[in-house]
C-alpha cells in the first residue's frame, strides 16, 4: 500500500544543492532506460565511420626539419655585425619565418622550379585537375594554372614550430608518396635560398645606401669645417688640438682669454702683497723705529749698537780717568752721537721702507685691476662671438661623427659583402613515407565511436526534455505536480477478472491501496462524491472506477457507483444488467433514482446506475438541472458515489460534471504515450476550478533498467489458494 503524499517529507532547500549520487543513479536510469537506442546509434556511428575511412583515399605526409637561428644584420647600428633582435622577440621572429614560408611568394618559386603548374599528375596528386580553359575573358591560362597550383600547394602545407624550439617541421600532404617528399625538401631548400637572397639583397642595397648617406656626410662634415674656420678667423679664435684632454679632439682659445688669465691671476697676487704690506705698515706706522723687531734684527743695526756698547764702555773707562772736558773723553761721546745718528739714520730708513712698499703695493694693484677690466671687456666680447662658433663648432663634431659612423660601417660590409653564412640549415630531409597518414581506421573508429556517443546523448537528454509521458511514479510528481495515490499493477486483459475476483492477488491489493490513500486526500476522509476521468479512451478509468466502488462498499458504507459516460457506457457490461435505464433516464427526468438503480450481486453495500440509455447529445443533457437534483439526492442516500466520467480531450461533458462532485481522481495509462494529453487535460481541469486529489498510475510495468521504477516493483503476497 503507498503512503498517502506528505509534502513535510520534502522540504524546500534554501539553496541550490545537488545530490551527485542521486544525479549518478539517475544518469544510470536513463542509461539503462535508452541501452538500445544507445547502442543502435553507436553502432550506427562506427559502421558509417568505418565504411567512411574505407572509401576515403589515402593521402601520405612527408616532413623536413629547418632550424632558424634568429640572427639578423644591422645595417646602420653598431661597430660589429650582431643580433638585431632581443630575446622577447624570439617568438615574434620565428612566426615571422614560417609566415615566410607559407608565403605565396616561395609557394610560387616551389611551383616555379619544377615546373608543377604545367604538370597534370601534381594536380592529380592533390584531387584536382589541371585547369585547361580560362573562367573569365582577359585571363591567361597559364597565370590560372599558376595560381591554381599555388591554392592547392598552400591547401596541403603545414608549417609549424615546437614551443622552446628553433627547429621548423614543412609537412605536405598528397595522395603521391613521392612527390609529398620531393615538395617538403624543395620548400626547405627555396626557403634557404630566399633567405641568402635576402641577405645578399639587404647588404647590396646596405652598401650603396652607405655609400649615398657616406658622400652626403662627408659634403656636410667638409662645409661645416670651412664654416667654422672662416668664423675662426673673423672673429680672432685660434683653434688648438689637445690630444691628452680632448682625445684629440679641438678646443679654442685667445689672446685675450690668455692673457685676462695672466692679469687676473697677477691682480690676485698684487691685492694679496698690497694687504701685506699695509698690515706691516700699520703695525709699525706709530712706533718708535728702535722698538721695531725688523730694525732691531737687521745687520747692520745690530752692528752699530755692539759698536756703540763698546764706545761707551771706552767713554766710561775715560771719565774714570779724565774730567768730562777732557779730549778723548769729548771723542768718545762725538763718536757715540755718530752711532745714534747712523742708528736712527738706519732704523727710519728701515721703517721708510715698509711704507714705501705699501705704496708700491697698492699702485702697483690699482695698475693691474685696472688691466684686468679692460681685458674682461675684451674677453665678454669675444665670448659673444664665441657663441655662433660653439654652435658651429657642434655641427661640425656631429657632422664628423656620422661620417666616422657610416664610414666604419661601410667598411665592415664592405669586407663581408663576400661572406655567404646562412641563419637557416636543414636538419632533416624528407623520406618517401612508406605507409599513408590518412585515413587512420582506428583514429576514425575511435571518433565515429565519440562522435556516437555524443548523438546518443544528445538524442537521450532531447527525448527526456521533450517526453511528457507519465511512464513511472516519479514522472506524476515531476511533470504533472500531482501526489500519486495509486499504482495498479499491468495485467493482460483476460486475466483482470481473475485477478480482481481474487481479494490476495496482487491487483486487488493495489486498488485497496488506492481506496486506503483515498481515505487521507481530504480532511474528512473519503469524498461523498468522487469522478474518476482521463485523458483518453481505454487507459482503465471504467475498471478502476468499479474496483474503488466496490472495494468501498466492503468496507461497510453504502456506495453508488454512476456511469457517467453516455456516449461509450461500460458498466452495464460490466455488472452484466440487461436493464435499459440508467443515467439519462434520471437527467431527462422520466425516471427517479430508486426506479434505475440496480444493487451490486456480491456486495449488498453496493448499488450502480448505468449510462443507459445513450442520448444523442449528451452535453446538452449534463448542463441541465436534473444533474444537480441527482447528485443531491444520491449524496443524502450513499456515503460515498463514485462517478465514472468520459475523458477530457475532445469532449465537454467533464467540466459540466466537475463543479458538482468533490474531488478528481486523474487514471493514467502508464503504458502508452500521451503526447500532451495528460497535461492538456490538467488544464481544462484547472480552468474548471476542479479539487484534483491525486493521479492512479494504471498498468504499471517497472523497466529492467530502471532503479526508479524498480522502486515500485511491489512484490505483493501470493497468498495462494491453499494456504490457510
Amino acid at each position: 500500500m503507498l503512503p498517502p503524499p506528505n509534502q513535510d517529507e520534502y522540504p524546500e532547500n534554501d539553496g541550490f544543492e545537488v545530490d551527485i549520487s542521486d544525479l549518478v543513479k539517475k544518469l544510470i536510469s536513463i542509461v539503462r532506460q535508452n541501452i538500445l537506442l544507445i547502442a543502435g546509434i553507436v553502432l550506427g556511428a562506427i559502421v558509417v565511420g568505418g565504411i567512411l575511412t574505407l572509401l576515403i583515399t589515402p593521402k601520405y605526409q612527408a616532413s623536413s626539419h629547418i632550424l632558424i637561428e634568429n640572427q639578423a644584420d644591422q645595417i646602420i647600428e653598431g661597430g660589429d655585425l650582431q643580433e638585431a633582435i632581443t630575446s622577447n622577440e624570439v617568438e615574434r621572429f620565428l612566426q615571422t619565418q614560417l609566415g615566410i614560408i607559407k608565403s605565396r611568394a616561395l609557394t610560387a618559386t616551389v611551383i616555379e622550379s619544377a615546373k608543377l603548374d604545367t604538370d597534370p599528375s601534381f594536380f592529380e596528386a592533390f584531387g584536382s585537375e589541371m585547369p585547361v580553359e580560362v573562367e573569365e575573358p582577359g585571363q591567361k591560362l597559364d597565370v590560372v594554372r599558376k595560381n591554381a597550383a599555388i591554392d592547392l600547394l598552400l591547401e596541403n602545407l603545414y608549417v609549424a614550430i615546437p614551443t622552446d624550439s628553433r627547429i621548423a617541421s614543412v609537412t605536405v600532404t598528397s595522395r603521391n608518396p613521392e612527390l609529398s617528399a620531393k615538395l617538403a625538401n624543395v620548400y626547405a631548400e627555396r626557403f634557404i635560398e630566399y633567405n641568402l637572397n635576402q641577405k645578399y639583397d639587404s647588404s647590396s642595397y646596405a652598401r650603396k645606401f652607405l655609400g649615398d648617406q657616406l658622400q652626403e656626410a662627408r659634403n656636410k662634415l667638409t662645409q661645416s669645417e670651412e664654416e667654422l674656420n672662416r668664423y675662426a678667423r673673423f672673429a680672432g679664435l685660434i683653434r688648438i688640438t689637445d690630444d691628452e684632454k680632448n682625445g684629440g679632439g679641438q678646443s679654442t682659445v685667445s689672446v685675450t682669454n690668455s692673457q685676462l688669465m695672466q692679469v687676473n691671476a697677477a691682480a690676485a697676487q698684487a691685492t694679496a702683497e698690497r694687504i701685506a704690506a699695509q698690515d706691516r705698515w700699520r703695525t709699525i706706522a706709530n712706533q718708535p723705529p728702535l722698538t721695531l723687531g725688523v730694525v732691531n734684527s737687521n745687520n747692520a743695526i745690530m752692528q752699530l749698537l755692539a759698536q756703540k756698547a763698546t764706545a761707551e764702555s771706552e767713554l766710561a773707562d775715560e771719565r774714570s780717568r779724565h774730567q768730562d772736558g777732557f779730549t778723548t773723553v769729548k771723542a768718545k761721546r762725538a763718536k757715540i752721537a755718530e752711532l745714534d745718528r747712523r742708528i736712527d739714520s738706519i732704523a727710519n730708513s728701515i721703517k721708510q721702507s715698509a711704507k714705501l712698499s705699501y705704496e708700491a703695493a697698492v699702485k702697483q694693484e690699482e695698475t693691474l685691476g685696472q688691466r684686468v677690466e679692460e681685458l674682461r671687456e675684451e674677453a665678454l666680447k669675444e665670448q659673444d662671438r664665441g657663441v655662433q662658433y660653439s654652435v658651429l663648432k657642434r655641427i661640425a663634431d656631429t657632422n664628423r661623427t656620422l661620417y666616422e659612423s657610416l664610414l666604419s660601417r661601410y667598411n665592415q660590409l664592405n669586407a663581408s659583402a663576400g661572406a655567404s653564412s646562412n641563419n637557416i640549415t636543414i636538419v632533416d630531409r624528407a623520406v618517401v613515407p612508406l605507409k599513408p597518414s590518412s585515413p587512420n581506421l582506428l583514429l576514425n573508429l575511435f571518433l565515429a565511436l565519440v562522435a556516437g556517443l555524443g548523438l546518443a546523448a544528445a538524442i537521450v537528454t532531447l527525448r527526456e526534455l521533450l517526453d511528457d509521458a507519465i511512464h513511472s511514479p516519479t514522472d506524476v510528481e515531476k511533470k504533472l505536480g500531482l501526489p500519486l495515490l495509486g499504482l495498479i499493477p499491468k495485467s493482460s486483459q483476460n486475466q483482470i477478472e481473475t485477478e480482481l475476483a481474487n481479494s490476495r492477488s496482487s491487483l486487488s491489493e493495489a486498488f485497496r491501496s488506492l481506496v486506503t490513500n483515498l481515505g487521507y486526500s481530504t480532511a474528512n476522509g473519503l469524498p461523498e462524491v468522487l469522478m474518476i476521468t482521463s485523458s483518453g479512451e481505454g487507459e482503465g478509468k471504467s475498471t478502476t472506477a468499479s474496483s474503488i466502488a466496490m472495494d468501498i462498499a466492503r468496507l461497510g458504507k453504502r456506495t453508488l457507483l454512476v456511469d457517467a459516460d453516455m456516449r461509450r457506457p461500460t458498466l452495464h457490461r460490466i455488472m452484466d444488467d440487461r436493464s435499459q435505464s440508467g443515467l439519462t433516464d434520471i437527467l431527462t427526468g422520466q425516471k427517479t433514482l430508486s426506479e434505475v438503480v440496480h444493487g451490486s450481486k456480491s456486495i449488498d453495500t453496493l448499488d450502480y446506475v448505468s449510462a443507459l440509455p445513450i442520448p444523442p447529445n449528451p452535453s446538452i443533457i449534463l448542463a441541465g438541472d436534473n444533474l444537480t437534483r441527482f447528485i443531491q439526492e444520491a449524496r443524502s442516500k450513499y456515503d460515498v458515489v463514485v462517478l465514472d466520467c468520459p475523458p477530457l480531450l475532445g469532449l465537454s461533458d467533464v467540466p459540466l460534471v466537475v463543479k458538482h462532485v468533490d474531488g478528481v481522481l486523474f487514471v493514467i495509462d502508464a503504458s502508452s504515450f500521451h503526447r500532451g494529453a495528460v497535461k492538456s487535460a490538467m488544464r481544462r481541469l484547472s480552468m474548471s476550478n476542479a479539487n484534483m486529489l491525486g493521479v492512479v498510475l494504471n498498468r504499471f510495468a517497472p523497466k529492467s533498467g530502471s532503479d526508479e521504477d524498480a522502486y515500485y516493483g511491489y512484490k505483493y503476497y501470493n497468498y495462494g489458494h491453499d494456504q490457510g
